[in-house]
Order: C-alpha cells, then sequence, then structure tokens
C-alpha cells in the first residue's frame, strides 16, 4: 500500500525513457506500472512519485498538459535521499548534466539553521528533482 499523503504525478513525453532515468540512474524501484497507461508508480525510500504519459489512459488538458521543454516549470520538487554521493556517481557515469551542482546550504527555520547537501538535476521532460541529505541543524548564527 502507498503511505504518502502528498505524491506528485508527472505527465511526461516518453514514460518508458523517464522511467529508466528514474530506475536505472536514480535507483527509483518501480512499485506498478500499467503498461497500456504508460504509467509507473516509483518509490525511493519513502519518496513516491508517479510518471504518466501524455496522450495514453486519462490525460488532463484544457491547456493544463506541458506542451514544451521544460515541463513543470515553477516547480521542484524535494527529495530527501541517505545520501546524494551515489546518484552524483551514477549521473557522473551516465554522463547526466546537473541543473544546479552540488551544495552545502543553511536554512533559517526561526531560531535554527537546518542544513542540506543537495543539488539538482532536470528528469528528461525538464521536471526538477532536488536530492538532498539531512546535515542537522545548528543555532542561527549571532549577528556581528
Amino acid at each position: 500500500t502507498m503511505s504518502n499523503a502528498l505524491v506528485p504525478e508527472f505527465a511526461v513525453s516518453d514514460w518508458r525513457r523517464s522511467r529508466s532515468f528514474y530506475r536505472e540512474i536514480l535507483g527509483f524501484e518501480c512499485v506498478y506500472e500499467r503498461p497500456e497507461e504508460g504509467f509507473c508508480y516509483l518509490r525511493l525510500g519513502e519518496a513516491e512519485l508517479m510518471i504518466d504519459q501524455i496522450g495514453e489512459g486519462r490525460s488532463f488538458d484544457s491547456g493544463h498538459l506541458p506542451d514544451a521543454y521544460p515541463f513543470g516549470r515553477g516547480l521542484n520538487v524535494q527529495i530527501r535521499v541517505h545520501s546524494v554521493g551515489r546518484m552524483l556517481d551514477a549521473l557522473a557515469r551516465a554522463g547526466y548534466p546537473l541543473f544546479l551542482p552540488v551544495e552545502e546550504k543553511w536554512y533559517r527555520a526561526d531560531c535554527m539553521e537546518l542544513g542540506n547537501r543537495q543539488f539538482i538535476v532536470a528528469d528528461p521532460d525538464g521536471y526538477l528533482l532536488r536530492f538532498f541529505e539531512d546535515l542537522g541543524e545548528r543555532p542561527v548564527a549571532a549577528p556581528g
């Protein structure tokens, strides 16, 4: 059974190409698929994601379907992983470019800072995926 309360579904131009990218490079598992609809339910750790072929099965249109690369403009999906290292190695081996190189970034949350080691990669349709490993938290530095 699927457990996440929020699971994005990406409308994709070629579901087999997308499934290959998510599985073979990023390491997602295909929980189940409906090839007749061009659909695959993917999971990586606690992260869940669906891909759905445009024009197969049920598609939402009325101007809501992407029609030009990059798909998903204005959106990036943050995905927590145990370590970004293996994924970075796999992307490098595949010659797959990063959209944003790996960085350590600290984000203020009230009086604490939360640390992420993160990078962004665009999937074959241009959806932006921000993978991060948790670096923990620290107090906000005093000004001055």
